[in-house]
């Protein structure tokens, strides 16, 4: 399975000639290849994770494509056959296999509401949390996408959860709110956390790719 980073949180893993595409969102240039589209995972509603714009052009190659996420992303794209997925959630969608979890978006503040937002596990290798810090329990993580910059996210709470997960590589996502100085610091904090336990922590950029 190939791994490769777009902007922001914008992911697409590939395996036997077919894609699956996590958060393609409005932080994001238009992906640059969707056709053989086997799913499309949106983690929560927010605009930095889905956009009509990025879905539209997935579905003019790939009609019947499957699309989930969770309840607060069927209501905001009510346009859209949206698949409602929760915690606890597995599936399968030839070639991957998808297992949910988290529950909840990270608190901004507590003046904003907080969102459903689920993390999801491919293969049982790959962990995505999208805007949360949900540990996957039981998995053991071959490469972990760990956001780095976000309102909601405190340098040292992401360092906790890439201490927690214990991945055997990672990479840094979740990064256009962030100036090019911010994302170095970021990096280098969780390359230490990956390091703790051994792991590899990998320097993408968006169009960088890693195999699994």
């Amino acid at each position: 399975m190939r791994v490769t980073k777009h902007e922001h949180a914008a992911l697409t893993l590939e395996k036997n000639g077919r894609k699956l595409i996590v958060d393609p969102g409005n932080y994001t240039n238009p992906l640059p290849d969707v056709a053989d589209v086997a799913a499309v995972v949106i983690t929560h509603e927010h605009a930095d994770h889905w956009t009509p714009d990025q879905l539209d052009r997935i579905l003019r190659l790939n009609a019947e494509v499957p699309i989930y996420g969770p309840e607060g992303v069927a209501r905001a794209a009510a346009g859209y056959r949206i698949t409602v997925v929760s915690p606890g959630d597995t599936l399968d969608v030839d070639p991957f296999h998808l297992e949910f979890f988290g529950g909840h978006h990270a608190v901004i503040h507590e003046s904003i509401p907080v969102i459903e937002n689920v993390g999801v596990l491919v293969d049982d290798a790959f962990y995505y949390p999208g805007d949360s810090y949900a540990v996957p329990k039981g998995a053991k993580v071959e490469l972990l996408a760990a956001p780095v910059g976000a309102p909601w996210l405190k340098i040292g709470d992401a360092m906790d959860f890439v201490l927690a997960v214990a991945p055997r590589r990672a990479f840094g996502t979740h990064d256009m709110t962030i100036s090019q100085i911010g994302r170095g610091i970021g990096r280098a904090r969780l390359q230490w956390a990956t390091e703790q336990h051994g792991g590899e922590f990998l320097e993408l950029d968006p169009g960088d790719s890693v195999d699994l």
